[in-house]
């Protein structure tokens, strides 16, 4: 009974150590991956600025080209120095007005009044459209006046109209700037009137600009050429025309640029000429910045820097670049191995998204650039579903990166249980726990057995012992006398 006991407890102690072996090599660090290491988000890495192409230069103390739908830059020019940005500074204006409209702080024809704070702030000589203590003027017109004819006490009545006072408005200039991403901005007023604390940057110009261009209101309104403002309680009709003469032809037609699209112009003696456009062509679109371009006199023409040199830079967009595919979407890259499927060992790999850039036209987008493929691993254990990230693919030329997308798989990949099975079979087999528990019941049944086995000999011994004692007992019959 002993041994039947004891070996009752043992094949029960064996099986607890059986079902719980691949948990104990779960938690071994043998068959464990090392956990995902966290990681801090990235800081923003302001873009490289390319090389200047040969025999291409632009007069101007900073200047950008960029493509804004893809942010490619294609010249950059001392983009991230503080310049003083003259007018220009109504495009952060006009920003933070129609962002204002758009939480319905303000309506375009809310009407304002000009108080004798908006417009004493100003001196009487710098730009401006006539307007009046106690004039009265909607937002919409008032919005005209200052990205058409740089109206600056304009300014300071929008200033008014948002925040309650023009300091108060200025700082909220500066903390969009800093939402914005601009590192090299601080604003000191609304119009850009000069102040050696007041200064931006080319780049941050671009950031003010694009963040501009996501209301709609805004492109239509600094590309009109001509717009009259209505009889007011103090002044008659007003005629506005733009400043920006890559679009109008009402001082010059020198300049006209086709597909150009205004935005707004600056001047100012220590600014020098400023200029932020863009155009259009052929679905395309560029947008520049050009800051500290002077004017110059040649012959009897005198030639303003800020468009001819934003004319340079269009044209070196628009002729020297072309948009080319890099990568298509459907293309099949490569492939990956598959374990456990009958149904294939193989599974192609697609990217997750179109690739296109702006590059030279004189570039091949097959023979120079270079695909650099990394999976996520050698081969994957099915199942698989279709779209799922097993790489990543970068395009690369020397030490310009133009995109890097997931590598997805083409199509579903169905398990074999057989092979599951048969897979989890022998990982059971290799568990270490497993062979302990094994060997410890190897060695415990032959210790059984050779317990079993003395007990048994012993029991034999004395069996003998008891049988010759009952025998001597029956020859004996009575009492000796």
């Amino acid at each position: 009974m002993k041994i039947r006991r004891i070996c009752a407890l043992f094949f029960s102690l064996l099986l607890v150590l059986t079902l719980a072996a691949p948990a104990l090599a779960a938690d071994g660090t043998a068959d464990t991956a090392p956990p995902a290491e966290d990681t801090e988000p990235s800081e923003p890495v302001e873009p490289e600025e390319p090389e200047e192409p040969a025999g291409f230069s632009v007069e101007a103390k900073a200047a950008l080209l960029i493509d804004p739908d893809t942010e490619e830059i294609l010249y950059a020019l001392n983009i991230y120095e503080p310049l003083y940005p003259a007018s220009v500074t109504k495009i952060m204006t006009c920003l933070l007005v129609l962002e204002a409209i758009d939480k319905g702080k303000l309506k375009m024809d809310t009407v304002l009044t000009a108080s004798e704070s908006a417009i004493t702030a100003v001196p009487p000589d710098g730009s401006n459209v006539g307007i009046k203590v106690g004039e009265e003027l909607n937002v919409e017109e008032l919005l005209y006046c200052i990205m058409l004819s740089s109206a600056n006490e304009g300014c300071n009545m929008l200033a008014e109209a948002v925040d309650g006072s023009i300091a108060a408005f200025v700082e909220r200039m500066n903390q969009k700037a800093q939402e914005l991403g601009c590192e090299n901005t601080h604003f000191c007023n609304t119009n850009g009137l000069p102040d050696v604390n007041h200064y931006t940057t080319a780049w941050d110009l671009y950031l003010i600009t694009k963040e501009a261009r996501t209301y709609e209101e805004f492109m239509p309104l600094v590309d009109t050429i001509y717009h009259q403002v209505p009889a007011t309680n103090m002044a008659e009709p007003r005629d506005l025309y733009t400043t920006n003469y890559l679009i109008s032809s009402y001082k010059t037609n020198y300049y006209i640029y086709q597909g150009a699209h205004g935005i707004k112009t600056g001047s100012t003696s220590a600014a020098g000429y400023c200029l932020v456009s863009s155009a259009t062509r052929n679905d395309r679109s560029l947008l520049t910045v050009v800051l500290g371009a002077e004017r110059i006199k040649i012959d009897d023409l005198t030639l303003t820097k800020s468009f001819t040199e934003t004319t340079k830079l269009f044209d070196h967009g628009f002729h020297d670049y072309d948009r080319k595919v890099l990568l298509a979407a459907d293309e099949l890259v490569g492939e990956v191995g598959v374990e456990l499927s009958q149904q294939q060992n193989t599974v192609k790999v697609h990217p997750a998204q179109e690739v296109v850039r702006l590059l030279p036209v004189d570039m091949d987008p097959v023979k120079d650039i270079d695909r650099i493929v990394t999976y996520t691993a050698e081969s994957v254990e099915a199942p698989v579903e279709k779209g799922a990230v097993l790489g990543q693919i970068t395009l690369q030329s020397g030490d310009t990166v133009y995109g890097t997308v997931d590598l997805l798989a083409d199509e579903d990949v169905s398990v074999s249980r057989l092979l599951v099975f048969r897979r989890d079979l022998l990982d059971f087999l290799h568990k270490p726990a497993l062979w302990i528990v094994l060997g410890a019941s190897g060695a415990l049944i032959i210790f059984l057995v050779v317990l079993r086995a003395v007990v048994k000999s012993q029991r034999k011994q004395y069996n003998r012992r008891n049988s010759a004692r009952r025998s001597g007992s029956e020859r004996y019959r009575g009492r000796r006398r």
